[in-house]
């Protein structure tokens, strides 16, 4: 009986010296994890900048409309930014073109930049004239603006908020 008692006394002292090493080994990679992640949260990080680039039109029909929003991410940072999604809305003047969020990944290179592509499913039907009316002069700029977030880093990532305005033609986007 004391022999099982010593041996069972053994295990359990081994099975806490097992559960420690885990812990230790576990808590020294997710440091060192975030120090790859400190200048995220330091004043070292950049944001990115963030541009509506093209607005493609996969299909026009009545009741919905189907584009795809092609945005352009510069990285001004010393190292990879990995995206996690983007937070959109999208005006064309005071109409609401698009809105929603992408939960697409995409890591864009150190001091580089990449395309980011949206799928965006509308229905204008309520704006219809109000549109028309602005394709019928297809050589006056319309106004857009974007406003949204950019979802970064890993698992404890930031929010990049982004605010853009611009101009489109139109008739650049009506094929001849």
């Amino acid at each position: 009986l004391l022999h099982l008692a010593v041996l069972w006394s053994t295990g359990m002292s081994c099975q806490a010296h097992t559960i420690r090493i885990l812990r230790t080994v576990v808590l020294l990679t997710l440091l060192g994890g975030m120090a790859g992640c400190s200048t995220w949260f330091s004043g070292n990080f950049k944001d990115p900048k963030v541009e509506l680039t093209k607005v493609d039109i996969i299909k026009a029909r009545l009741l919905e409309q189907q584009f795809m929003l092609r945005f352009r991410i510069d990285n001004p940072n010393d190292h990879s930014l990995p995206v996690r999604g983007l937070i959109h809305t999208v005006h064309l003047n005071d109409v609401e073109l698009a809105s929603g969020e992408s939960s697409g990944w995409l890591t864009v290179p150190a001091n580089s930049f990449e395309y980011y592509e949206v799928p965006v499913h509308t229905n204008l039907w309520r704006h219809m004239k109000y549109i028309v009316r602005l394709l019928e002069k297809p050589d006056h700029p319309i106004n857009y603006r974007l406003a949204g977030e950019l979802k970064t880093g890993l698992m404890a990532g930031r929010r990049v908020h982004i605010s853009n305005n611009g101009e489109i033609i139109p008739g650049n986007f009506i094929p001849e």
